[in-house]
Parts: structure tokens; sequence; C-alpha cells
């Protein structure tokens, strides 16, 4: 299936048959409209937007008060099955989603685990490669699978890495028919367990390069190539950042999944999300969308605080990267931003297409009325520097002996400073396992985490990876020469 922009279901139309057909509609207005199949696929649309729901399904409070005590895969198969529609049966996404979460080494998938009277953890970090990227791309890599095999179609996966998605993606389609994945991080500034999770996986379908340059430079590459004729044209070319939508879908369970743990839906919760490129956070903004009381969402970042400035001025202006102790979020362009705009500005299409050519071409755009007034309804942004992030670690060991990793630090720290009502329980999401940034967490703590033994032995595996400038014709003639053409 091969998509050339002609115009599509319009933003705000919708859909014939609720119960059977989800539509998928670009953010800038310009491709056509896809069914879920399609838009996993595609991953970004071909005017350069990301796809979003024709609409918001909606669950009643009584639908939501029957989630509580679920298996994960069974609430997991609930909560998705509306923007699945009809791609896929009911009874064949919940043997997806038992295949998916079937590989967590705990059996709640995602815990909960208690900090203090308000103060909650929510651990994703229990998936094969020791990050909430798990929790989406270990079903991603089923979807793909189950999807090309209703074609003679192959899939070339094209990817950005900060440290995290890399690796859970690696993992999720290594050695699986029809895919090939091709992933980019930047050189040096991912951590050392990060790098060896990606390059440590030999399986012939997977590509691991290593760019001069920061994770912005490698996403704009990605970027690039899905709107580049002349590799799309060839090859078949999806998505498995946050920009695909299947991906994001599957992050919004553990919202539900939580929050009815802690009362849902006859009261509210807050959620404190560790943030660069705004999917995590987003798909809390789509929770509350169906239905979940969700009093706030805090969107903590790191010194690398465009999405703080946005939401606190109005002014999305991205600066140069900072390296920290927390490499997931040294980003200063989030991709998944552009989603919640497109929301907040009443879903225009061809208005959202102009601001975003405008962020393109001078890297800075204010926010309008709308979108500000729209955002500061549900979410807060806290900014959290090298202090901030140490003191968190430290005081989540010596209060509560918990161990967080830098990221989540950025997320216990807006947590426990945003002045959220004492009888609003607040999660924070732990986004990575500790021994993933064992250096930062033994500064703060005196305590060095262990890799759990499912990957002890990490150290002693082989890498490979090829290096390459950061340059585009480089990058573009390496998938060229590896990839496999469309059909």
């Amino acid at each position: 299936m091969h998509w050339h922009c002609a115009s599509g279901l319009q933003a705000g139309a919708l859909t014939a048959n609720r119960a059977q057909i989800m539509e998928y509609i670009s953010t800038r207005g310009s491709a056509p409209a896809l069914t879920f199949e399609g838009a996993t696929l595609a991953g970004l649309a071909c005017d350069g937007g990301l796809y979003v729901p024709v609409e918001w399904p909606r669950f009643s409070e009584a639908e939501i008060a029957a989630m509580a005590g679920l298996p994960y895969a069974e609430l997991a198969a609930k909560v998705m099955q509306p923007f699945v529609g009809d791609c896929l049966t009911p009874e064949r996404l919940l043997e997806l989603t038992t295949q998916a979460y079937g590989r967590f080494d705990h059996k709640a998938v995602t815990p909960l685990v208690q900090f203090d009277e308000q103060h909650w953890l929510l651990e994703l970090f229990h998936g094969p490669t020791l990050a909430f990227k798990d929790v989406a791309l270990q079903l991603l890599g089923p979807l793909f699978e189950e999807f090309l095999s209703r074609s003679d179609r192959n899939l070339t996966i094209v990817g950005a890495t900060s440290g995290d998605t890399g690796s859970a993606a690696i993992d999720a389609v290594a050695n699986r028919d029809k895919v090939n994945i091709f992933m980019l991080h930047p050189k040096g500034r991912v951590s050392e367990v990060q790098r060896r999770q990606m390059t440590t996986v030999l399986a012939p379908n997977v590509h691991n390069i290593a760019i001069d340059g920061s994770f912005d430079d490698a996403q704009a590459m990605v970027k690039r190539m899905f709107n580049d004729a002349a590799m799309t044209d060839r090859f078949s070319i999806g998505a498995v950042n946050s920009i695909n939508w299947a991906r994001l879908m599957a992050q919004v369970v553990y919202y539900f999944a939580s929050a009815v743990q802690l009362g849902a839906p006859h009261r509210q919760i807050a959620f404190s999300v560790p943030t660069g490129n705004f999917g995590d956070v987003f798909a809390g903004y789509v929770a509350s969308k169906m239905g979940l009381p969700v009093a706030r969402l805090l969107v903590a970042t790191n010194v690398n605080d465009i999405l703080h400035r946005a939401l606190t001025s109005g002014d999305y202006s991205a600066g140069t990267v900072t390296q920290t102790a927390a490499p997931s979020m040294d980003i200063q362009v989030s991709s998944n931003f552009e989603r919640l705009l497109f929301d907040l500005g009443g879903r225009n299409g061809a208005a959202q297409a102009e601001q975003m050519a405008g962020f393109e071409k001078t890297r800075a755009m204010r926010l309008t009325n709308a979108q500000t007034q729209g955002a500061s309804a549900l979410f807060t942004s806290v900014r959290a520097d090298s202090d901030d992030m140490s003191q968190a670690m430290h005081w989540a060991w010596k209060n509560c002996g918990e161990l967080i990793d830098p990221h989540t630090a950025c997320g216990v720290h807006a947590a426990r400073s945003a002045g959220i009502d004492p009888s609003i329980p607040v999660v924070t999401l732990a986004t990575a396992h500790p021994a993933k940034f064992n250096d930062p967490v033994e500064r703060a703590t005196g305590n060095r985490p262990m890799l759990p033994a499912r990957v002890g032995d990490l150290f002693e595996r082989q890498e490979r990876y090829d290096e390459l400038p950061g340059d585009y014709a480089a990058v573009t003639d390496y998938v060229a020469r590896h990839a496999t053409p469309r059909a």
C-alpha cells in the first residue's frame, strides 16, 4: 500500500460506524485518512503530520469501574479495541496482548509501588529491555507481523533513539518476517547499558547506526526520510518512535491500570511524567479524553526545557541540547507535541500545517491562545536541574527504600513540588530500571543498582554497529544498501 497525498477525511468528520471502523487523520490535514492497520504501517503521514483518531472514544464511569481487577492483557485489549476498530477481532487483539505482556518479569506488568500517603510509583520497566518503551513495542512487533502477513509488502523501519526506544524496538522486531530495522543513536550520548542492549542483538534484520550529532539530528534525518520520494518510492518506510499512533495507543493502557487501582472512576488521579518527546504524557491526555478522571498531568522536564517554556509562557523555541544524566530527555523538539496542538487548536489541519512549517523554518513558534488555555486546563510543567534530580533520587532511597533512575527522578521532583491537593494521589511514571543509569544513581544514593539476572551477561555479549557521519546522504545510502524494497 503506497499512499500519495490526496484529500482525505476532514478533521472533525465522524465515521459511519463507530463500533466497527476507526479512521485516522493527519494533524496537517492533507494526507488521506487511513484505517488503524494503515496508520500503524505508515507511521508518519505523507504530508509530514502525525496520525490521530478522527474522534476520541469515551468510556462511561460504569465501564471504567468494571476494569478494576482485570489482568493487564485483558485490560489492554479492552482499552485499545475502539482504536483498532475492525482491523482485528477482539479475540485476536487479546491473543496479541497476551503474547506481548507474557514476556514481562512481573505478573502485574506495570506494578504500583507506594512512596508515602500521596505519592506512588508506576514501574514501567519490567519488560525485556528494562524501559517503559517495552510496554508499547512488545505489542507493536506482533502488530507489524500480523498486518504484513496480509500482503506481499516488506517494511523498512527507520528510527532514532535517545536511549530506550532503540533497544525496545529492536527486541520487538528482531528476526520477524518482512521487517528490517535501522536504528540511529547519537554516538557517545547514550549510556553503555542502553547502547549494548541495541548493539548486542545480532539478528540479520537489525542494523544499528551510531551517528555524529545529537538525538534531534538523528530524529530530523528520520522525519526527512519519510518525506523523501527517492526513499519512499523504493521502500515501505515505517516508524517505531512515538510518532507511530499504535505505540502511543498502547501507552494509554497503564494510565487506566494504575488509576482504577487507586479508586478511579470515583476518585481523581494526578500523574507526573518524565518528558522528552511528549508521547508518554500525551497518552495521559488521551486517557483523560476517554473518560479517565485525570486531575493533572505534570510534564517533568530536565534543563532541556522547551516544553516547560511552551506550557508556561507559550514560547515553543528550540535551543541547543544540553547533555544531562537523563539522556532520553535531552531533546529540544518534541514530536508528539504537535498532536496536542492540533487537538487544542480545533483540529484544523491547514492551520496546524502552517504553524509547523513556520517552526521548521525558524525553530520557534508561539502557541495560540486556544492552545495555551487548553493545555493549562490539564497540564502543569516542572523543570528539574541536576541538583533536583539528585535530591529526588536521594529522597526516594532514604525515605522509601526505592532506587529510581534520573528520568524518573525528574518526575518525582515534579510530583513533590507541584502542590497537588493532598487528597489526590500522584502517580510518577518510572520510565527505566535504575541499573540502566547506575553511575548517577550511585552518586546520589551511595547504592549501585544491579542489572536483573535476565540481562546480567550484557557486558559479555558481542556488539555490532556501524558509525556514520551526521550526514543525511550517508545514512540514506546505508539504508538503501541494506533494506529490502517494498515488494
